[in-house]
This record gives C-alpha cells, sequence and structure tokens, in this order.
C-alpha cells in the first residue's frame, strides 16, 4: 500500500514535466498574502578589507607587454609579451617563465640568463601594456566591455570608466535603465554583498569596494521583467514575467522539477519530498534578500495556495534539505549570481548564447 502511495505522488511530480496518465492534480489555488517573507542578515558582509587596495607589487602574467633593452646597446632593445604558457623571449634566451614574477625580479633573472653570454650585462624593463589583469564590466553600461586593470581601481571607477549606467535617450524621459535592486559583483564565484542603490544613489562611499582581477560587475536592465528557476529543475531558465505568474507556472516553463529515484529513497526509508517541500523565493535587492520557504507538494496536492510571484524574484528548487536558512539564503544567492554571470560572461567573450547552470543545494 505504501508503494503505491510513493508512486502515486512520483506520477504527480511528473505532471509538470513530462506528463502522467493518472489523475491529475487538483488545481492550485491563489489566495494573497501565501507566504511570509524573512529578511536573514547575510553571513557575507562587507568587510573593510575590500575597500583597501592590495599593496602588493604588480606580478606578470600571459598578455603583459614589456619593453626590454640592454643598457649600453641601443639596437637590442625590443618590444614582446607574455606568451599564453606565461614566458618571453629576448635576444639569445631561450623561453624563460615570467609568470607570478614582480618587475624587478624579472629583470634580475634576465640579467642573470644574459651574464652567459655578456660580462656584467644590466638590463632596463618597462611595462608598457597590461594584458594579465582586466575587470569585466557588463549590462546597462554606456560602454560595457573587459577592461584591462593596470593599477587598482575602485567601485565607482570602474563604472565611471564604462560610461556610467545607461538611462533613457528621450527628450522627455530620462529614466534610469539599470535595476541597481539585481546589480552584483562577483569574485571568484562568490557574490560580494555591495549595495549599488546606495553606492550610486546615495553616494554611501562605504559601497566603493576596491576591485580585483577578474571581478565581474554586472547591472542589469531595469526594463527585464523575468522570474529565474534555478536548481533541480529540468532547464534553469529566466521566465518573462506576467501578473499571473506563480509558483506553479514558473516550473511548468522550466519542464518541472528534476526527477529522482522516489522507489530507491523510499526503500531506503528517506525522506522523498524534503527538496519538494523547501523551495526557495527569493525577493528583493541582492544586498538585502528576503527569503520564504514553501512547500510545493502542499501546493500541487491542493493543501496550499499557490504563490504568486514578482520581477526578480529567483526560484530555487533544492535536491536536498537545508539546516540553516542564513547558509541556504546565500547559496541561492550566489547560485544566481554565477548563473547570470556565465551567461553575460560569454555574450561579453563574443559568444552567441548563454549556458545554463544548475548547482545543487548541499546539506547547510
Amino acid at each position: 500500500m505504501k508503494k503505491l502511495t510513493l508512486i502515486g505522488y512520483s506520477c504527480l511530480v511528473g505532471v509538470l514535466a513530462a506528463g502522467c496518465k493518472s489523475t491529475p492534480p487538483p488545481k492550485a489555488q491563489f489566495t494573497e498574502p501565501s507566504v511570509t517573507f524573512t529578511a536573514v542578515e547575510s553571513t557575507n558582509r562587507l568587510s573593510s578589507d575590500l575597500l583597501r587596495p592590495d599593496t602588493g607589487d604588480f606580478t606578470l602574467g600571459p598578455g603583459d607587454q614589456l619593453e626590454i633593452e640592454i643598457i649600453g646597446q641601443p639596437a637590442s632593445r625590443s618590444r614582446t609579451a607574455v606568451g599564453p604558457d606565461g614566458k618571453i623571449y629576448f635576444h639569445l634566451l631561450p623561453g624563460m617563465d615570467v609568470w607570478g614574477m614582480t618587475l624587478d625580479q624579472t629583470r634580475q633573472a634576465l640579467e642573470q640568463g644574459l651574464s652567459k653570454y655578456l660580462s656584467q650585462p644590466q638590463v632596463s624593463l618597462t611595462l608598457r601594456a597590461v594584458g594579465s589583469r582586466h575587470v569585466w564590466m557588463v549590462g546597462r553600461l554606456n560602454r560595457p566591455g573587459i577592461y584591462p586593470m593596470p593599477a587598482p581601481i575602485s567601485l565607482l571607477e570602474a563604472i565611471a570608466l564604462a560610461g556610467g549606467t545607461a538611462r533613457s535617450v528621450s527628450p522627455a524621459n530620462s529614466e534610469e535603465l539599470a535595476d541597481l535592486r539585481h546589480s552584483f559583483v562577483m569574485r571568484n564565484g562568490q557574490a560580494l554583498p555591495v549595495d549599488f542603490q546606495r553606492l550610486l544613489r546615495e553616494g554611501d562611499t562605504s559601497q566603493n569596494i576596491i576591485l580585483q582581477p577578474d571581478d565581474f560587475v554586472f547591472i542589469p536592465s531595469s526594463l527585464a521583467q523575468e522570474v529565474y528557476v534555478l536548481g533541480a529543475v529540468r532547464n534553469p531558465r529566466a521566465i518573462p514575467y506576467t501578473e499571473t505568474l506563480t509558483l506553479v507556472s514558473v516550473l511548468t516553463g522550466a519542464d518541472g522539477p528534476a526527477r529522482f529515484d522516489y522507489l530507491a529513497r523510499y526503500e531506503q526509508g528517506l525522506q522523498n519530498d524534503a527538496y519538494l517541500s523547501q523551495i526557495a523565493i527569493v525577493r528583493g535587492s541582492l544586498a538585502e534578500p528576503q527569503i520564504a520557504v514553501v512547500d510545493f507538494g502542499a501546493i500541487m496536492k491542493g493543501k496550499a495556495p499557490n504563490v504568486k510571484l514578482e520581477p526578480g524574484d529567483i526560484v530555487y528548487v533544492p535536491n536536498s534539505p537545508y539546516r540553516i536558512l542564513k547558509s541556504y539564503l546565500n547559496m541561492v544567492v550566489n547560485t544566481f549570481v554565477s548563473t547570470v554571470a556565465a551567461n553575460e560572461g560569454i555574450r561579453a567573450a563574443g559568444g552567441d548564447q548563454g549556458t545554463s547552470v544548475s548547482i545543487p543545494v548541499t546539506n547547510q
């Protein structure tokens, strides 16, 4: 009897994705308000270290352009680039690996290498262009692109370098085209807790962090009214917002939750619907997000009301239960940031299409 119940429930969930030939579940009803959103203090707070520039010496990397000359031999002057393998080639020397070296270390290595052929050589070394350090400025900016970063630069300076945030060109409308609530800086796969509204609208310089090489700054369009569906679904994607959009409809638009081996989990005595009973909806600014945890199984059985969504909502379907709400929220935000950065990064680098990224929740 229990096995029949389990199979019936598996079929119920499969209705969203592939259809089930048994009797469809009762239509989920919507009443407002249907869920309560909770503000959770982020564990990733903006620290003072993010406001201080790196005081370390510049180190070379692929793409950097150097001018090298043996002092006293003007004809030896040449310009060379650090290759993809981190090596430079000069004079009689074989390829010299300079990746990660400072300019002074590189100069000493050149002099040591040349001493095999020359008596007490002295080398003049000049950095002519930086090609190894970049910052990504993507989205609703007047000059979006990938910018070289020869020296430490603040977030405000980088936004100014990219021409500032875009505004409507209509003479009768100066509408802001940038969605500052969902703007973010990603570093090493993690979202930094920068509040773009406070920085750009209120002039709060405590949000003006110093960027590092390969930081990804994204400022989305305020005209893109979308809801994002991520996690354990068949087709993670952004779904255009409509006034009738609900949790059930967006999961249908994402081809339903991913299938799991319900029978095997049941036979092992595991909870089969823990992931469906803890679907997260994240709403509001990425700097101060709010979260609601929704029992999707109860909605599909008609035991709980459907949830009406708003533009910018992030819906996340986990494949295991969470333990700490704060960690769950941070994981959802970082999943969203990584997904958007992957899509927009491909476009900024000249790719034609984005990619869908689905990162399962771990046991938090």
